[in-house]
């Protein structure tokens, strides 16, 4: 099953997932941030993190809304049970960035928790530069 979920992720990303984001994630999922304390739990919080998380991740060379087309890849993947740890490299401002994404799917194939981790230090400072930016342009247009 954990596998069959991870291709929806990877399509998703590519923006070839149909219902998006609001399609795989659980009403209830919790999302941790590298840059934020406090988790932050609901669908509606997790789409606004990821998909500003896919703009900044894009580097700089990337499409709007989608990762195919940037500089960010996934490196290595490890599937367990109905979890998953996706590691991934991207250049940002010239910047290295390498981490993870811990990803856990419920019984229904949806995400129930997701969370990020970065190194090095330069890029969590770029990350958490760049991310407030972008929450705010996507708070704006609301």
């Amino acid at each position: 099953m954990i596998k069959e979920n991870i291709k929806k992720w990877h399509q998703l990303i590519k923006g070839d997932f149909p219902g998006g984001f609001d399609e795989l994630l659980a009403d209830d999922v919790i999302f941790y941030s590298p840059v934020v304390f406090t988790p932050q739990k609901g669908k509606d919080l997790a789409k606004l993190y990821l998909m500003a998380a896919g703009n900044t991740f894009g580097g700089d060379d990337s499409k709007e809304g989608t990762l195919e087309e940037s500089s960010f890849h996934y490196t290595k993947e490890v599937l367990s049970g109905n979890q998953a740890v996706l590691e991934f490299e991207t250049q940002i401002d010239g910047k290295y960035v390498n981490g993870v994404d811990v990803i856990t799917f419920n019984a229904e194939g949806r995400i129930s928790e997701f969370k990020v981790m970065i190194r090095p230090l330069q890029a969590v400072n770029i990350i958490h530069m760049q991310m407030q930016k972008m929450l705010e342009d996507f708070k704006n247009q609301k």
